[in-house]
């Protein structure tokens, strides 16, 4: 089973950073003992925190679309439901 999650981010790398080492560091052993597949996607509304290559360097595995104008939260979110 895979399991997409899709963060929005703007300007919050500190808890972007957080958020990422929670989802990975989580248990993701099933009931039944198979494991669950993350399907993990960041978009990025123009941070100018330094969140993108924050991800980019220590997270490689994450989708990452980077917006250059913030778009908004449902924007975003649909932005990476369409390719999850």
């Amino acid at each position: 089973m895979t399991l997409s999650v899709i963060i929005v981010n703007y300007n919050v790398k500190y808890f972007l950073k957080q958020c990422l080492a929670s989802v990975y560091g989580s248990e993701r052993r099933l009931a039944d003992g198979s494991e669950l597949e993350l399907d993990v996607w960041v978009v990025d509304n123009d941070s100018v925190d330094g969140s993108v290559e924050m991800v980019r360097r220590d997270f490689p595995q994450v989708h990452v679309i980077e917006n250059h104008e913030n778009v908004g939260f449902a924007k975003a979110n649909n932005m990476a439901l369409a390719r999850a």
